[in-house]
């Protein structure tokens, strides 16, 4: 376990004045706190673990980093020589389930006894560029990587299974629906997939807009999908139900939608690089509020949350900042 490096991990409370970018100029407060890094983390996924600490994939050092959002004290977990951690989540299990595209492995930390396992991917599947990972409904790990693969873990007798992505490369963002389905985005390949869990065939569901770059993916109560479009600059929704879309553009000249949340109340959480901000969406009056970055290249490429707190990694300030929503 290596303790904090480089920066002092020193969080502090901020009121941040948010403007509502459609249908109006009404402002808004709220309240955030920003965590600094140890220096060069590049924390590109970020996940509120069970115990009430976070993790963040330390992209650039090689390590599972955790944060104490009390004190704002990091330690940091080394992955393994070559570690270069993409996405984070908590599993069912309550560990900390990692995608490693520099070892080529699924990566689980145990908070409990400290230790770090690694699943590697067949030897025939090197390279696979591991990006993100979902639990299934019956605790099955699913991920996806972008050089045009996606798989499956059985952490019960470690078993993994790996198939070629329809279109080849590309797949990127995974997601859990409340009903335990799996969906992933192909940044690539324009698309989004739901993968049949008994078969592992992924059905190709073709997006109104062609080349729209869906990034990430997120389910919302009902089973809807989320999507942010990287190319198109649109945050869409498809449901499953009738297979129908419907899209908004995000504000602004030249958007960038990269990840995309959906919280406990439904709300819609999506990164817009070229605006350096996150914008909350209401479905119900198709309105965003924007909260700026912490400061300019914030780069926020994945945002995860609990009940009343929203996360964002900014990878590039080496920061997490914390949106209370309560």
């Amino acid at each position: 376990m290596h303790g904090l490096t480089g920066r002092t991990a020193v969080g502090f409370w901020a009121l941040t004045m948010i403007s509502t970018l459609l249908l109006g100029s009404v402002s808004a407060l709220a309240q955030t706190r920003v965590y600094a890094l140890p220096a060069g983390s590049r924390p590109h996924d970020v996940a509120p673990a069970p115990d009430g600490n976070v993790w963040y994939t330390g992209q650039r050092r090689g390590v599972l980093g955790i944060l104490k959002p009390e004190s704002g004290a990091v330690r940091e977990v080394p992955l393994g020589e070559g570690s270069a951690p993409h996405g984070v989540i908590a599993g069912p299990d309550g560990a900390a389930w990692i995608t490693d595209g520099g070892l080529n492995a699924i990566v689980r930390y145990d908070p409990a006894s400290e230790a770090v396992t690694q699943y590697p991917l067949p030897a025939n599947r090197a390279r696979a560029n591991l990006n993100t990972a979902a639990f299934d409904g019956d605790g099955k790990l699913w991920f996806t990587g972008q050089n045009g693969i996606y798989g499956r873990l059985d952490p019960g007798n470690a078993e993994m299974q790996v198939w070629d992505a329809p279109r080849g490369r590309g797949p990127y963002g995974i997601a859990a629906t409340p009903e335990g389905e799996i969906y992933y985005a192909s940044l690539a390949g324009s698309h989004i997939a739901r993968i049949d869990r008994s078969t592992g065939n992924a059905i190709l569901i073709e997006p109104p807009r062609a080349g729209q770059g869906a990034r990430r993916v997120w389910s919302d109560s009902s089973g809807r999908i989320w999507v942010s479009e990287w190319n198109s600059g649109h945050l869409s929704r498809f449901d499953p139900r009738d297979n129908s879309w419907a899209s908004w553009k995000l504000p602004g000249d030249r958007p960038q939608a990269y990840a995309v949340y959906v919280d406990a109340r439904d709300s819609v959480w999506v990164s817009d690089f070229g605006a350096n901000a996150v914008l909350s969406f209401n479905p119900q009056t198709e309105t965003f509020i924007a909260y700026p970055g912490s400061a300019p290249g914030a780069n926020v490429r994945q945002i995860l949350g609990r009940p009343g707190e929203v996360w964002l990694p900014e990878s590039g300030l080496d920061r997490l900042v914390l949106i209370r929503t309560d």
